[in-house]
């Protein structure tokens, strides 16, 4: 006599039935709990004996599930708030910073001591490794010593970083050997990312460069050398003319 493994019709059409009618009370119950929300309010002992289960297969109570639910949201909560408070105290001295550096470029007397304030300002307080200031000339006619702010015909810069002028505005990233060159000269091979900040009416250029070569992304926020830039587009021109 021959055994069969395989079910009867009749049983694969009774277990398909039987699977329908859990679905049908899984739905109805699903329904009935949706419309009495405080169902478990009035049956607290019931929590304790339903079964979740977990990513290992192991099963846990709802308690269980709930309790390490909560865990897991406050270890994230305070990750983020310890994030905020970074970031606020960041801010705080990004602030003090900018400050002091604004009040040094108003106190400067000429392009001298604007440019040492701004180069002491952006090696101390915010750690750049080299920074240079660069501006078009003809210079007009009368204008003190500048110091250690380099001037460099137009024509020159257009051969060099014209790409980087004619764009406008601040540019971070890797630069060609030939931009470095033309923008921070003997410290060229010391730059490895950077940024550059236009000024505007064919004023000048702004550097700034580190020897970490992912420190200045092309994906970095540039609001603040930004900004600066259009501090000294309105100081040097005053201060050439004084």
């Amino acid at each position: 006599m021959t055994e069969h493994s395989e079910a009867s019709p009749a049983s694969a059409a009774g277990d398909q039935e039987t699977q329908r009618s859990k679905k049908l009370l899984a739905r109805q119950v699903a329904r009935y709990l949706i419309q009495n929300p405080d169902f478990f309010a009035e049956h607290l002992e019931l929590l304790e004996t339903i079964k979740l289960p977990r990513e290992n297969g192991k099963t846990v109570s709802l308690m269980t599930h709930q309790t390490n639910l909560l865990r897991e949201r406050n270890i994230e909560m305070r990750q983020r708030l310890d994030q905020l408070l970074h970031n606020a105290r960041e801010n705080d001295q990004l602030f003090l910073h900018s400050r002091r550096l604004i009040l040094a470029l108003l106190e400067a007397e000429n392009v001298a001591e604007a440019g040492e304030a701004l180069y002491r300002s952006f090696r101390e307080d915010f750690g750049v490794d080299t920074t240079t200031l660069t501006l078009f000339g003809p210079l007009p006619p009368g204008h003190r010593s500048l110091g250690d702010v380099r001037t460099s015909p137009r024509a020159s810069a257009e051969t060099a970083v014209g790409s980087i002028l004619r764009n406008g505005r601040t540019v971070c990233g890797v630069l060609r050997p030939a931009e470095k060159e033309y923008l921070f000269g003997g410290d060229a091979d010391r730059v490895a990312s950077a940024a550059v900040i236009p000024l505007a009416n064919q004023l000048g250029i702004l550097a700034v460069g580190s020897t970490d070569p992912q420190h200045y992304r092309s994906s970095l926020g540039t609001l603040f050398l930004s900004y600066i830039g259009e501090v000294l587009e309105r100081l040097l021109p005053k201060l050439l003319a004084a």
